[in-house]
């Protein structure tokens, strides 16, 4: 074959292929002359190994800090309380606002609306915020409004962002207590009643995390998913109230006292994602924040890898955005109590950078092994034996405690399989995505808005 037909593309130029394996080739030879430069230095192997041990002890150790916590939330506050439809009696039943904020919701919106007007709850408004939709979200909601007088619509001429839009409701808002979820959530009928008796039982709690459930469960990625809600989103806020501070409401199910956003200026327009933002500032107020595991309600997730790692890298994202805006705020001493969730979220980064160096270490450190060494490196060790064992105790753990939730849709037991994937795909996601959100909050422009984008809601064939 003539040398021309080998041309491939780099770049803006065209370089024949023999060129790009004398290019590689040059870098690997580059890069093992550097690793043995590194080798040499008398430090390195030490080095080394702390940093492996710390890769592979900090999920460890904090596996059983999360199951930890999660056991003394249930006992405390859960065990005798996890059933959903067994509502609480409350004192006086407050008048409520719920906001949902939606664009390009026209699939959805029309049986959000529906399940909110069965609430189990005697007094409730419902406003509606259409924010620049492009469908006929706004047609739909005129629609219901006419039906329904409970339905207020506030309709937003161009996408301002969820942020400006649960302000704008929360400001015409008649009443003190809110309760936002978002347009193609399933409110469960009983979840205002369990999120408003936090806020009568104690003035110092300005917000409350519900419980979200995945409602399309059709491919792997979906049901993975219901378990990762359950032992890892679940898991840790159970933890993180047991320890005292919560990492962030649940952007798809929160209440909120009015009074409290607004002394702390409500959301913020320029923060990738509200919800984190929304409650660092709370709690840096001196407010509480409570998770209530009765509050259900039932969310569409990604269930393609594109999906997913969009979703993804703006969660890291938005976690990253919140350390560099409440960095100065820590060294306050009336933060102390955020001081250890502000640590873990530092040091979670930190060990995704690891693992991402590992990655690319290995490859470099097999080439330079003996045959004996490198298959000592890939057979089975203890460590991640126990690793795994400690992976598949805490879904075990918290899959039971979660397990009173899914009664109405057959048990969580059958996920349990499911989630032998989890430590395979969702971690080597959350490393890259973790990475990847982390530089791009570092890349972006303060005070820049941030707006809607079509997320993926899952494969749901079309009604």
């Amino acid at each position: 074959m003539a040398d021309f037909d080998l041309l491939v593309h780099a770049g803006h130029q065209t370089l024949p292929w023999e060129a790009l394996l004398d290019d590689a080739q040059y870098w690997l030879h580059e890069a093992v002359r550097g690793y043995n430069h590194l080798a040499r230095w008398k430090y390195w192997d030490d080095l080394t190994d702390l940093a492996a041990r710390f890769i592979f002890y900090y999920p460890l150790l904090m596996a059983y800090v999360w199951m930890i916590g999660a056991i003394i939330y249930y006992l405390r506050w859960e065990r005798r309380n996890n059933d959903p439809e067994n509502l609480p009696a409350l004192p006086h039943y407050p008048p409520v606002s719920i906001l949902v904020p939606c664009h390009n919701e026209a699939d959805n919106v029309r049986e959000t609306v529906e399940f909110l007007l069965k609430q189990k709850y005697p007094d409730f408004e419902i406003i509606a915020i259409n924010d620049g939709s492009k469908d006929n979200t706004l047609e739909i909601l005129l629609e219901l409004a006419d039906i329904h007088p409970q339905l207020r619509v506030v309709n937003l001429a161009t996408n301002q962002g969820k942020a400006m839009g649960l302000r704008t409701a929360a400001l015409l808002a008649k009443n003190e207590y809110l309760v936002c979820i978002d347009g193609d959530t399933l409110l469960g009928l009983e979840a205002v009643t369990w999120m408003v008796r936090h806020f009568i039982d104690d003035p110092k709690v300005g917000a409350i995390t519900g419980n979200p459930r995945i409602r399309n469960r059709s491919t792997l990625l979906g049901r993975v998913q219901v378990g990762e809600f359950s032992a890892i989103v679940g898991t840790i806020k159970r933890a993180q109230r047991t320890y005292g501070r919560v990492f962030t409401v649940s952007g798809v199910i929160a209440a909120f006292r009015k009074s409290a956003l607004h002394q702390v200026g409500y959301w913020s327009n320029d923060m990738i994602t509200e919800d984190i933002d929304i409650s660092w500032k709370l709690q840096l107020a001196g407010w509480d924040i409570r998770f209530e595991p009765n509050a259900l309600c039932w969310v569409l997730m990604p269930e393609t890898l594109k999906g997913l790692w969009k979703q993804r890298v703006r969660w890291a994202q938005g976690g990253a955005e919140v350390l560099f805006r409440y960095g100065r705020d820590m060294l306050r001493r009336t933060s102390l109590a955020m001081w250890p969730l502000y640590l873990e979220c530092v040091v979670s980064i930190s060990w995704s950078f690891l693992v991402v160096a590992l990655m690319l270490y290995l490859p470099i450190d097999l080439f330079t092994e003996s045959r004996r060494e490198q298959l000592a490196d890939l057979s089975p060790s203890w460590t991640s034996m126990l690793l795994s064992v400690t992976c598949l105790i805490q879904f075990a753990v918290s899959l039971s405690i979660d397990s009173h939730y899914e009664r109405r849709t057959g048990g969580m037991s059958r996920y349990y399989y499911w989630m032998i994937w989890y430590p395979i795909v969702y971690w080597m996601i959350n490393v890259g995505t973790t990475v990847t959100g982390f530089v791009k909050a570092m890349r972006k422009t303060r005070g820049t808005r941030a707006v809607w984008v079509t997320h993926d809601r899952g494969l749901r064939p079309k009604r």
